[in-house]
């Protein structure tokens, strides 16, 4: 990556990185409301999507120490394709079992894709300046990443609303478009991402497999000695959890005060889009953030006020309210994940870097799958409010778990070096 320059690397991390979550755009406003189309209950719904998270369970820390062994070019590629595969089978999918098939296969999308790229981006970087401020990329990278599902769910809603396309529902139209951007963005993929492997020749993957459990070993022997690494990593927990409220119950509670799904649906394109921009408008808002409050002081506030918008949904009787909600909730989102990944990075070396973020992934994902699965039984029995306002409650008693963190960057705290394996790392309140 020496012959990148920084700005080089940064702006094809951030083309990957928008490319890859534009699919994810077209699907956001449509996929619940699709498997509801094709017969399924929220408990269903919640079940089949619980095959993504059990899959992301078994693979996330395999996958992540192949990337860190391997090479995350191979990987990413592997991720790409495994997606391009199940969101062909999603156009067809009409039943129970073919859609946890679909999400399964998400799931070792997910598992391949999570990390990889954000690992080649700050290592390059690294590579190139030893003292490079990654989280510049990190923040623009979340602003890019709510600009493309914005466009994508913009998209996503006009061609709901456009109806129909042949047999084609209209809620399966934005799958389709989701399906070829995801073959563009593999393609962009093959072009743009350039890295040195770190094995060659014809043993290349044996090598890397047998690398890959010291790699997983590695991430959680990190994981044992640092205290602010396993309470960041504890944050995932309630984090996923929650997350269910705005990814998933949103178009129900939705549809529920507007009274018909169909005009929710099409709401929800436009509505995704201003959302999205907000998430957006709320990664750039980063380093205000870090200098005003500190990364970890500022990712704990952010907690709190995230599930207080989540508590407006819930309770809010029409759907300005609920959209406003919503809208403050995704910006509050965009500017969550860059503090707790630059706090993240910060507490692990290149080598193992991938496998740190699977482990932060890997509890999220099956949080998400248990938060799909107990709020769905929650919302069928009791209502999607009370659902929601149980996750709300999952958001905000995250908040704590940043308090390691927070004393670690205290100016008397001793500075650990890059190699001291001796204890917690230091987080400098301005990092």
């Amino acid at each position: 990556m020496n012959q990148l320059s920084v700005p080089r690397i940064r702006r094809r991390f951030l083309v990957l990185h928008g490319l890859r979550w534009l699919p994810t755009g077209l699907l956001i406003p449509v996929v619940v409301l699709l498997m509801q189309e094709r017969g399924l209950t929220l408990t269903q719904i919640g079940l089949a999507a619980a095959a993504q998270g059990a899959v992301v369970l078994a693979l996330e820390l395999p996958t992540g120490g192949l990337a860190d062994a391997l090479g995350r070019k191979p990987v990413l590629v592997a991720a790409n394709s495994v997606g391009l595969v199940s969101l062909g089978l999603l156009v067809l999918a009409d039943s129970f079992a073919l859609l946890a098939v679909v999400w399964a296969l998400q799931g070792v999308f997910r598992a391949l894709d999570s990390g990889p790229l954000e690992s080649w981006y700050v290592d390059s970087i690294l590579a190139v300046d030893p003292d490079a401020e990654y989280e510049k990329g990190l923040g623009q990278g979340g602003t890019v990443l709510g600009l493309s599902i914005a466009a994508g769910a913009l998209i996503s809603g006009g061609l709901v609303a456009l109806g129909p396309l042949g047999p084609v529902s209209a809620l399966t139209v934005p799958v389709l478009a989701a399906a070829g951007l995801q073959a563009g963005s593999l393609l962009a993929l093959l072009i743009l991402l350039v890295e040195r492997r770190p094995v060659d020749g014809p043993g290349t993957v044996r090598a890397s497999v047998r690398a890959a459990p010291r790699m997983v070993g590695e991430a959680f022997s990190l994981l044992r000695r640092s205290r602010v690494l396993l309470a960041l990593v504890a944050v995932e927990l309630f984090w996923g959890f929650g997350m269910v409220t705005f990814e998933s119950l949103l178009p129900i509670r939705l549809a529920e005060v507007i009274g018909d799904a169909d005009r929710a649906a099409a709401l929800l394109g436009p509505a995704s889009t201003v959302a999205w921009l907000a998430s957006a408008a709320g990664a750039a808002s980063t380093p205000l953030l870090i200098r005003r409050f500190g990364a970890a002081a500022g990712a704990a506030l952010l907690r709190i006020v995230q599930g207080l918008t989540v508590v407006a949904m819930a309770l809010l009787a029409g759907p300005v309210g609920v959209l406003i909600a919503f809208f403050v909730c995704h910006a509050v989102h965009g500017a969550s994940n860059p503090l707790h990944m630059g706090l993240l990075h910060r507490q692990v070396d290149g080598p193992y870097r991938t496998s740190v973020i699977s482990v932060n992934s890997m509890v999220a994902m099956p949080a998400a799958a248990l938060g799909g699965v107990l709020l769905g039984f929650i919302g069928d029995r009791a209502g999607v409010s009370t659902a929601m306002l149980v996750g709300a409650v999952a958001l905000a008693v995250a908040a704590p778990l940043y308090l390691p963190a927070w004393r670690a960057a205290a100016p008397v705290a001793p500075v650990m070096h890059r190699g001291d394996t001796s204890g917690d790392r230091v987080i400098h309140r301005g990092d």
